[in-house]
């Protein structure tokens, strides 16, 4: 007997220091990616305002207030929380793998007294017997373990896949904090950009205002017509109608705003009660390569290690194919008169090899692995969607910021050359060498081309945050 235990225990001792793991290893795979971005040389050659650190993009935008929110909104966006909660889930589930691997013990114990009855077939024989006590009492405390011996590695790549699974977790949470810093700034500038509209609009009217008490009192005179008075009262009808829309947005963003930092929607409107202009868009210089931008995005770190846990549950589910075997042991006492614990006599010992083997159930066991494969494929179709999308937003990013900034500069010559023609317009007017409808339309372009300069501003703003974003800059911070 000895001689058939000493290779059985040598051949589990062996497993067990090789670390056989059944089950393909992992290995990450290789994401294409060029040397530069196409866009990268037209944004490093703006001309802008230093920025930030990657890390901190939003202090390179050099507005206090931007900053503040930023900063607010990281520690109090619930959006962030969830995900930290759910890091800490996924270290819940790591350290239940680690349990896995472990030995269990427990210690039980039980105190029972009990009266026989005598009605039953082995009451009448119990009660046949001299000097039966039909009462009697059970004591027993025993310490038992137990360990599961991970020959094949199943439970090894659990832990893998739970280990995978919380580096996804921490980098999903990056990943939030990631986009909550740039939907918060996205958020502010688009107010301050709402704000310049709004003053805008306003302006306009008191100009479309005084236009129509020039035109009212020339029409008392009699030196105007009355077509003329309608038509000033038209244009200003027309343009405080664009009032309330503005309003109407300026008070959504305010409301998101509030949102994004954990708060009731309209709490902020004290503190940007003040209007400001659009923050600047600052330059973008360490943009770095579309590899380092992979390596640093935690949306992407996500994607592949979910990939990685992925793969190691399809060596879990492989080594079901395999037996399962235990060692069990107990020590403890048992008796029924309670003076007589851990007497010699009512000592017991027991040891147990056990053996598990699904052998009657592969056709489920091959389900669970096509199932696993194809979570894995899934998985791997994923996270290379994911690069070429980020590879895609960095280059959207990029265009929209050469581009919206070429067309604010056109914006404010526009601007520039509509102002003397407006000033020219109502001076002509007023000589009476053009008409009321030439104001008018030198006035209607002036205010387009105002609104469209500020639109501009704003989206070159925005698209620089999108360029931080893209790049994965600030979730490090």
């Amino acid at each position: 007997m000895l001689f058939l235990r000493t290779p059985l225990s040598t051949m589990f001792a062996a497993l067990i220091l090789t670390g056989c793991a059944v089950g393909p290893d992992y290995e990450a795979p290789e994401a294409k990616a060029g040397d530069h971005f196409m866009g990268q040389a037209d944004v490093q050659a703006r001309q802008a305002p230093p920025g930030a650190d990657l890390n901190v993009w939003w202090e390179g935008f050099h507005d206090p207030v931007l900053a503040a929110l930023v900063t607010r909104a990281l520690d109090r966006n619930l959006d962030i929380a969830q995900a930290v909660a759910r890091i800490s889930q996924s270290r819940a589930a790591l350290r239940q793998a680690d349990a896995a691997l472990l030995p269990s013990g427990n210690i039980a114990g039980r105190a029972a007294r009990a009266r026989q009855s005598l009605e039953t077939p082995q009451g009448r024989l119990l009660n046949a017997t001299p000097d039966f006590n039909r009462n009697g009492n059970y004591y027993e405390l025993d310490l038992s373990a137990g360990w599961e011996i991970d020959l094949f590695g199943g439970l090894r790549r659990q832990r893998e896949a739970a280990i995978a699974s919380y580096q996804a977790a921490q980098a999903a949470a990056d990943a939030t904090r990631l986009a909550v810093a740039a939907q918060t700034a996205d958020v502010y500038v688009t107010l301050r950009g709402l704000q310049t509209r709004l003053a805008i609009a306003q302006d306009q009217v008191q100009t479309r205002g005084r236009l129509l008490s020039t035109v009212q009192l020339q029409f008392d005179k009699g030196l105007a017509a009355e077509l003329q008075v309608r038509q000033s009262e038209g244009a200003l009808a027309e343009v405080r109608a664009t009032v309330p829309v503005l309003q109407d947005g300026l008070q959504a963003a305010v409301n998101a705003l509030g949102v994004l930092l954990a708060q009731t929607p309209g709490t902020s409107r004290g503190l940007l009660a003040t209007a400001a202009p659009v923050p600047q868009a600052p330059a973008i210089g360490a943009t770095g390569t579309p590899a380092d931008m992979i390596r640093r995005r935690p949306d992407l770190i996500a994607a592949e290690r979910q990939l990685a846990a992925s793969n190691a549950r399809i060596g879990a589910a492989i080594a079901e194919y395999y037996p399962t075997f235990s060692l069990g042991a107990l020590l403890g006492t048992a008796t029924t008169a309670s003076g007589h614990l851990f007497n010699d006599s009512a000592n017991q010992v027991q040891g147990v090899l056990g053996l598990r083997w699904r052998l009657f159930d592969f056709g489920r066991i091959e389900a669970d692995i096509a199932d696993a494969r194809g979570r894995n494929a899934e998985a791997l179709a994923a996270y290379r969607l994911a690069v070429l999308r980020a590879s895609e937003d960095v280059e959207n990013a990029f265009s929209a910021l050469v581009k919206r900034e070429e067309q604010a500069r056109y914006l404010d010559e526009g601007v520039a050359a509509l102002t003397r023609a407006r000033v020219t317009s109502f001076t002509a007017y007023q000589s009476g060498v053009v008409s009321l409808i030439e104001v008018l339309d030198a006035d209607s372009a002036l205010l387009r081309t105002r609104d469209a300069s500020v639109l501009a501003r704003t989206e070159v703003a925005r698209a620089a945050i999108a360029s931080y974003r893209a790049l994965g800059g600030g979730w490090a911070s």
